[in-house]
C-alpha cells in the first residue's frame, strides 16, 4: 500500500514505515504526529483512489523523527567595473518524517 500526498507545494509517494524529507510545518517538532490530509492517491492491494483534487477523508499519518536547516547556500552578486558586490546566504529548514500508518476513510 502507497499514498501520494502534497506536503508545501510538491508531491511525495509515501509507504507506511519509509521516511521522507519536507519543508518545514510551522508548529511541529521531533517527536510530534503530524497528519497529512492533502492525499491525492492512495493505492492497496485491490485498486486506486485518485482524488478530485483530494481522497475525501484519506489521511497519512507519520511521526516527525527531526528538524532542521540544510546547508547554506551563497548567493553572489557582481556588476564588473563599478564596485558593486553582494553576498548573501540562505538555509532551508526542513524536517524528516516517518509514515505510521495511511488511512482511506
Amino acid at each position: 500500500m502507497y499514498a501520494v500526498i502534497e506536503i508545501g507545494g510538491k508531491q511525495y509517494r509515501v509507504e507506511p514505515g519509509e521516511s521522507i524529507v519536507h519543508e518545514r510545518i510551522p508548529g511541529h517538532g521531533p517527536g510530534d504526529e503530524v497528519i497529512f490530509d492533502r492525499v491525492l492517491l492512495i493505492r492497496n492491494g485491490e485498486g486506486v483512489a485518485i482524488g478530485h483534487p483530494y481522497v475525501a477523508e484519506a489521511k497519512v499519518i507519520g511521526e516527525v523523527v527531526e528538524a532542521g536547516r540544510r546547508p547554506k547556500v551563497v548567493v553572489q552578486r557582481f556588476k564588473p567595473k563599478k564596485g558593486y558586490r553582494r553576498k548573501k546566504g540562505y538555509r532551508q529548514p526542513y524536517m524528516k518524517t516517518r509514515i505510521l500508518k495511511i488511512e482511506k476513510g
